[in-house]
């Protein structure tokens, strides 16, 4: 718990530090701010840090929430992980990017428990490349092309591949961004998801899963959680294979409603029900016993997480389009070992088929 806590405050004063140097270069306008940073329980510490600055920017109070919320959550899913797994711990790979930010990343490798973990923060900003002008456009922003476009971005996102194919994959991702139009306006944005992918198909699984994030969603809105699975089954849609990447759970982007910090709460909700909607499933899985053929078609179902990864996901393309982006912490969400096969095709009725079935065909996990 102590290392976790001396951890948090190098990364956070890093981080703080990265956010600043944009801070002061983004805007005109002044203001002097106080920020109250609590929910350190987190860390098993109590108190809270005040800061007190003089800062130009707009929205210097969302950039700085955002970043110690997500050192926050990145600390406390460490943890939990480590904590079933405790005979493998994090590397912390403390990074910083030329073109202005940086981050941090968390990896646990060839644990009993997780083959892979990854859990990533970052907080850059910069000139907008013309590749991501052009996504987000295609998205309906309202940005100029042919111009350099100063942009903001915090978030965190974890993929956890765990060794046992009885339990499933998580993803999860939660980002700020803000651009500057360059004529006084600043365009801000929520977005990010958590998804789940299994090898084989637990009904109560998934149950609970869609529950946990629903009831998250059902506090900000009652409407939020079906927009957001519907979006989030055609997001993970792998066309080339007429399937889904899981069975879902919440995707969005672009949300800027009903005002800057009410959509960070929900943002908040959200990431805080991460933990109880996976960590059962761990526990309830992780010493399940399984055959050599279970973990060949856990390889043929982490080769198509890479093929959606690689060819469709807009996280995956923006960094790549980014000047001085960190490969390594992109390319992050990959498993440690997948497998092709020719023309694979499960048994009639076996339980691989019975996934794939659900994967093409999502269902409604909530009132079904």
């Amino acid at each position: 718990m102590l290392k976790w806590y001396r951890i948090f405050c190098a990364m956070r004063r890093d981080c703080r530090a990265m956010s600043s140097m944009y801070m002061y270069q983004s805007s005109q306008r002044s203001r002097l701010f106080r920020y109250l940073v609590s929910g350190m329980t987190a860390f098993g510490a109590t108190g809270a840090f005040l800061f007190t600055k003089q800062v130009n920017c707009a929205s210097v109070w969302m950039a700085d929430s955002v970043t110690d919320q997500k050192m926050l959550e990145q600390g406390e899913i460490c943890r939990a992980l480590e904590k079933l797994d405790p005979d493998t711990k994090f590397k912390v790979d403390k990074w910083k990017r030329e073109e202005g930010g940086g981050g941090v990343t968390c990896i646990m490798q060839d644990g009993s428990v997780f083959e892979k973990a990854g859990v990533n923060i970052s907080v850059v900003h910069g000139t907008l490349p013309p590749g991501a002008v052009q996504q987000m456009r295609s998205r309906g922003k309202d940005l100029k092309e042919g111009t350099k476009l100063p942009f903001f971005a915090a978030g965190i996102s974890s993929v956890i591949h765990p060794t046992n194919p009885n339990v499933p994959t998580i993803h999860f991702n939660y980002r700020y961004f803000e651009v500057d139009n360059g004529n006084g306006q600043i365009q801000w944005w929520f977005g990010g998801g958590t998804d789940l992918t299994p090898t084989y198909l637990d009904e109560q699984d998934c149950i609970h899963f869609h529950k946990t994030l629903k009831a998250a969603c059902d506090q900000h809105d009652s409407g939020y959680y079906q927009k957001f699975k519907s979006w989030c089954d055609e997001y993970f849609f792998i066309k080339h294979r007429g399937e889904r990447r899981g069975v879902g759970g919440i995707f969005f982007d672009d949300v800027d409603e009903p005002s800057q910090e009410e959509a960070f709460s929900f943002i908040k909700s959200c990431a805080e029900a991460v933990l109880p909607s996976y960590i059962p499933i761990v526990k309830k899985h992780m010493n399940d016993g399984y055959s050599y053929a279970d973990r060949q078609w856990q390889l043929l179902r982490r080769g198509r997480y890479v093929e959606f990864n690689l060819v469709y996901d807009r996280g995956t393309k923006f960094g790549l389009l980014t000047p001085g982006a960190r490969i390594e912490s992109i390319l992050m969400s990959l498993p440690l070992h997948a497998k092709w096969e020719y023309s694979h095709t499960p048994e009639s009725g076996s339980k691989a088929d019975r996934l794939l079935q659900v994967l093409k065909n999502p269902r409604d996990w909530i009132t079904e």
